[in-house]
């Protein structure tokens, strides 16, 4: 039995690798993956979790707070037994000394009783140690703050707010991450295939420069510079692999496992069917700025506060005894009560603090405008950046074009002995430049409307 469950393990765990190596992960699967594996956003979710927590806390006082308190003590120290007698109501005139009263009142010669008054009682100073149980329940709540409890529950549900927009701008930021990883991926892999085709091309005109050579018609230095080219494009076909590695490095890091195989989209990405408003309303930069405005706002309200009285009630009940619970409901006291305190002046600290709020209020309603305005010079940077890149793809595209046509045209040439093998090779080199130069321009056009999509908050 232990075999047979080894080898359908066995077979299971081959058959799983099967399905991970014939279906590369899409990018929609990755960004899945992403938004529930990747540390950072994991993090972040905490963050928001944390603020909320403090956002109760802030909530909570408005509620007040009830206390129950349990002493235990054992003491022959003659205030804390008197006391202990009082509260549990069983002090008795015994505990005043009243014994040794009595005693000078039935004592002669009578000039004894003159000194009764600066006698110490020993009842009173010497008591027997006693011990005390006191259970005590006491509410206090607060009745008026001068609003400043709801003022620093709303600085807490802003900076929840404002770790919700961290978060959310974080996930957009990983998700660009990753998607541009895929389109650069994309990028690599076309542009390697075309590399391996020059260098088929590269082993054709090899092979023939070969022949030529035995039949007289060209010359060993020829061969030389066909592998010197030869060993240039094999150069950058290695750096685009290795690119490729240090890429699936990368995606792994983002989504938190292992990732040797994706699906690789269009290498062009589609331009965000956006308006520069929408993009402005759904920014989270500007979001942000705006809910640091609420909070500042809620800042002045707490610097108010200083200028109100704070009124606040109580209530307590209790019971007391040598013993725990004893004669509970005979022994048992209350007290009810409630305090105001205003702070009438205190050399106009407050008119400071609230000045200052004032200010930083200001401040910020100023940097939420620049925010705006700041987002709005962007999205037309970037518009602007991306029309220059459609432009310079386009043109690119017809000058690899020219200069595919043009290497057929020399390697011809070549044959028929009506070019060198020098001219041959310049018009290849040219061919790989206009390759690079496209990807270049494919990787800037597709980061360009990356950016634009995270400035449009993810959206597309």
């Amino acid at each position: 039995m232990i075999k047979i469950v080894s080898v359908l393990c066995t077979a299971l765990l081959l058959n799983a690798s099967n399905i991970t190596a014939s279906n590369p992960l899409t990018l929609d699967e990755a960004l899945n993956i992403l938004k529930s594996q990747n540390l950072e956003i994991k993090t972040a979710s905490l963050d928001v979790s944390i603020a909320k927590a403090d956002e109760d806390t802030a909530s909570g006082n408005h509620w007040g707070k009830l206390e129950f308190t349990q002493d235990l003590a054992n003491s022959n120290d003659a205030g804390n037994v008197f006391g202990f007698k009082l509260a549990s109501r069983e002090a008795n005139f015994g505990d005043f000394g009243f014994s040794d009263f009595l005693a000078c009142q039935s004592a002669t010669p009578p000039a004894y009783c003159s000194s009764v008054l600066s006698r110490e009682p020993d009842d009173l100073n010497y008591p027997d140690a006693r011990t005390f149980f006191q259970t005590k329940l006491k509410y206090e709540v607060p009745l008026f703050t001068g609003f400043q409890i709801s003022s620093y529950t709303d600085i807490m549900e802003a900076m929840t707010q404002m770790k919700t927009l961290e978060k959310k701008q974080l996930i957009n930021e990983q998700v660009y991450q990753l998607r541009k990883s895929f389109y650069d991926m994309a990028l690599l892999r076309n542009s390697t295939k075309n590399l391996n085709k020059i260098l088929e091309n590269i082993d054709t005109l090899e092979n023939m420069t070969k022949q030529m050579i035995e039949v007289g018609y060209a010359k060993k230095v020829d061969l030389l510079e066909v592998k010197a080219k030869k060993g240039n494009v094999e150069r950058l076909v290695a750096q685009m692999e290795s690119n490729q590695k240090l890429l699936y490095h990368y995606i792994s890091f983002l989504l938190n496992q292992e990732v040797d195989n994706i699906q690789t989209p269009d290498s062009d990405v589609a331009m965000i069917d956006a308006s520069n408003e929408d993009i402005l309303r759904n920014n989270i930069d500007i979001k942000r700025a705006a809910t640091g405005l609420e909070l500042r706002k809620s800042m002045v309200d707490v610097s108010k506060s200083s200028y109100y009285p704070m009124i606040g009630a109580f209530a307590e009940v209790s019971t007391a005894d040598d013993t725990f619970l004893g004669d509970a409901s005979d022994h048992q006291a209350y007290t009810v009560g409630a305090r105001l305190s205003w702070n009438i002046f205190n050399g106009g600290i407050d008119s400071a603090k609230l000045e200052k709020a004032q200010i930083e209020q200001l401040k910020t309603k100023t940097q939420v405008e620049l925010a705006k305005k700041g987002i709005a010079l962007q999205i037309d940077k970037i518009r602007t950046e991306i029309h220059t890149y459609d432009n310079e793809i386009l043109s690119l595209e017809k000058e690899l074009a020219l200069a595919d046509e043009i290497y057929s045209n020399y390697e011809g040439r070549y044959r028929e002995k009506l070019s060198s093998m020098s001219d041959v090779i310049i018009k290849q080199s040219e061919q790989i430049q206009k390759i690079l130069q496209l990807q270049q321009a494919h990787n800037k056009r597709n980061e360009r409307i990356f950016a634009l999509e995270k400035l449009a908050n993810g959206e597309k």
